[in-house]
């Protein structure tokens, strides 16, 4: 008994590096097969609507996908050249930062030849980090084929949603097949209120802190709205990052501290509003993942994906919990994931 346990043991770390060489190299497909996976949560209600309707499902379908694409690819063509001209520009900000911190050591009285000796903008290297940045966003032509791709899975997922219940109901007894059948609506169900509350919060978010800044005239101001939109899919830590970042972009710019301050306040008001009064009330529950699994969950799906992994990984977790949640056998793990 103790040697089967051992040999178990081992077999899951062995089966678990195997699953994560798999996600790893499988990152091309996987990658736009998720994000097809994410979108047919949030488009297939419209789908079966637009058949209840009497318009036949494959017009259904193709008229979401047209929808889709022309939407993402104007969301991406306006997000890539604001992108780019702000990675083009980036280098250009170390200038200004280091004279802001002459003029507040002067200010405030911390100078010192240590201190005011320091090259600023070097330390920080303003230039690898745009170089970064124009690194990560690659090119157009990458985003339209990871859009076609993406594309490609939809039609295939949206077209398969309906044959799913009639393949349980031929491969299972009666009474099994009900049950499964109503393990994933529930969790189905769930899923979708919770990607498209999240969505339309993050959405709603990331309009309002784009408006503000675009107000106050912070310079690319589109680029912050869209981070900040994607930045909302992590709990805590992305609204904090969502905020730090375009409140330093704006004492830089202005080389003043007062209407960052302004900036910094008003967004935290949203993000406090929008994350803990209004989302907890649209949802009806939160959703409590423990911060350590979310921590957790953003190194592993960062370290398989990058950048697009960290976006995924908490509505990766949070759907790998509904799912525990559902299933009597595996509500320990959703447990264990609590908060």
């Amino acid at each position: 008994m103790k040697e089967g346990k051992i040999i178990a043991f081992f077999l899951g770390i062995i089966s678990l590096f195997i699953i994560g060489v798999f996600l790893k190299y499988s990152k091309p497909v996987l990658i736009p097969f998720s994000l097809a996976m994410f979108l047919s949560f949030l488009l297939n209600p419209i789908v079966e609507f637009l058949t209840r309707k009497k318009i036949p499902k494959p017009i259904a379908i193709i008229f979401i996908l047209i929808f889709t694409f022309t939407l993402l690819y104007l969301l991406g063509l306006l997000f890539y050249s604001s992108g780019k001209a702000f990675a083009s520009d980036l280098p250009n900000y170390g200038k200004k930062f280091d004279a802001l911190i002459t003029n507040l050591s002067q200010k405030w009285k911390l100078s010192s030849q240590t201190f005011e000796s320091i090259d600023w903008a070097k330390q920080l290297n303003f230039s690898s980090i745009a170089s970064f940045l124009l690194s990560s966003l690659g090119s157009f032509l990458k985003f339209l084929t990871n859009l076609f791709l993406v594309l490609l899975f939809l039609v295939f997922i949206l077209a398969g949603r309906g044959r799913f219940r009639d393949k349980i109901l031929n491969s299972f007894k009666r009474e099994d097949s009900k049950k499964i059948i109503e393990i994933i609506s529930n969790v189905d169900r769930q899923v979708y209120r919770y990607l498209s509350v999240k969505t339309l919060i993050s959405l709603i978010t990331g309009l309002l802190a784009g408006v503000v800044l675009y107000i106050f005239g912070v310079n690319y101001a589109i680029v912050w709205g869209f981070f900040t939109f994607l930045l909302n899919y992590i709990p805590n830590l992305g609204s904090v990052i969502a905020t730090i970042l375009p409140v330093l972009m704006a004492i830089i710019q202005f080389e003043k501290i007062w209407p960052a301050l302004w900036i910094l306040l008003i967004l935290i008001v949203i993000q406090t509003l929008m994350g803990n009064v209004i989302e907890p009330r649209i949802l009806g529950m939160r959703l409590g993942l423990s911060p350590l699994v979310v921590i957790l969950s953003l190194i592993f799906w960062g370290w398989l994906w990058g950048i697009v992994g960290m976006i995924l990984a908490v509505p990766i977790t949070a759907t790998i919990k509904i799912i525990c949640e559902n299933i009597p056998q595996l509500r320990v793990i959703s447990e264990l994931m609590s908060g």
